[in-house]
């Protein structure tokens, strides 16, 4: 790449390093890429660099206790605060030739970044990574120079939410390289078929109602993969009504492609408003069908290569559950994560920052 057209990208991610969900794996490959093209990429980050990172990192070190309880009371709760101590000082950090900064955990960090790239005359970027609604209303109303929405439903949504701020379309990705249907499988030492779940353990992404459905279906197993505060209750329910037949577990993210393809149909029956669902491409990818929330986002991701149901009717999705194991998918769910390849999402990230930048 040409020397002039080389840009500096920083990129405030906060929870990188500690944890590794949606956010955390967007955050890493697009990092990797844009440092592939020849960017200097800084991450800032609050762990230590992530294996396998070829960009810069920054850890700023701050303490987080990851198990504290939470409210969703916007700036003053615990981790909004802590989040605004991480953004203070990576702002005291931050090199002043900065071409684009990529703030990605929003509220304090959006609105802090913000006023800084407009003091600065730097170029901000927000992703809405938090989906349609108050989060990203926040972000958008920090006026950023960009914010992209991850799918067209979101878009649409975006410009009502607010007007002024141009808003572009790049959704989250996967790696065809890593998640494919060559990767060996792992033993889950679970009756099959099995039907994975891959989610943190919070309300919002509703797994209870996975756990009651696939209770409805004779001989079928549920595993769900990840960690967080509904890890008791979720594991209750599980063993009371999936005896024998149901796991909850958690892995480094380099051993997924071989958890997606131990299972057979993998589902989401996460609430409408989630941005997006890397886990679901990473699915497809694997070569399975999906199960995931009747919702629009949903419908635009997964598209042909799954089945969409209401997951608060247990009748209704234990049956698209069965159905899913039932039918013949072929190669619609690879075909349809191929739409979602990190390299051409970098691409498009890439194509963006030189717009603003000029």
């Amino acid at each position: 790449m040409a020397l002039e057209n080389k840009m500096k990208i920083a990129i405030l991610s906060c929870y990188s390093g500690l944890i590794y969900r949606g956010v955390e794996t967007f955050v890493h490959e697009l990092g990797n890429r844009l440092t592939e093209m020849g960017h200097d990429v800084i991450i800032y980050q609050n762990g230590p660099k992530v294996p396998g990172a070829k960009y810069k990192t920054v850890s700023i070190g701050i303490k987080i206790d990851l198990n504290k309880f939470n409210t969703y009371l916007p700036f003053v709760n615990y981790y909004g605060r802590r989040v605004g101590v991480f953004t203070l000082k990576v702002l005291k950090r931050l090199d002043k030739d900065t071409d684009i900064l990529f703030p990605t955990n929003g509220q304090w960090q959006a609105l802090l970044v913000s006023l800084w790239g407009k003091t600065h005359k730097v170029k901000v970027v927000i992703s809405g990574q938090s989906g349609p609604g108050f989060d990203d209303r926040i972000n958008l109303w920090t006026f950023p120079d960009r914010f992209v929405a991850l799918t067209s439903h979101q878009k649409d949504w975006a410009r009502k939410a607010n007007p002024f701020v141009k808003v572009e379309k790049i959704p989250n990705g996967v790696d065809l390289t890593k998640f494919n249907e060559t990767v060996k499988p792992i033993s889950l030492d679970l009756p099959r078929p099995v039907i994975l779940s891959v989610a943190a353990f919070d309300f919002w992404k509703r797994l209870d109602l996975a756990i009651e459905a696939v209770a409805r279906l004779n001989g079928v197993s549920l595993l769900l993969v990840g960690k967080g505060p509904e890890e008791k209750k979720l594991k209750k329910l599980g063993e009371k009504l999936l005896p024998g037949k149901f796991k909850m577990m958690s892995f480094p993210h380099a051993q997924m492609p071989g958890v997606y393809r131990a299972a057979d149909v993998f589902t989401y029956p996460t609430v409408s408003w989630e941005s997006f669902g890397i886990v679901l491409a990473e699915a497809m990818a694997s070569g399975l069908p999906v199960v995931a929330n009747k919702d629009d986002i949903r419908r635009e991701i997964v598209g042909r290569a799954g089945i969409l149901v209401d997951p608060t009717n247990t009748e209704a999705y234990a049956i698209a559950l069965e159905n899913a194991m039932r039918l013949k998918w072929g190669k619609r769910p690879q075909n349809q994560a191929k739409n979602f390849s990190w390299d051409i999402i970098a691409s498009q990230y890439q194509k963006l920052f030189r717009k603003i930048k000029k």
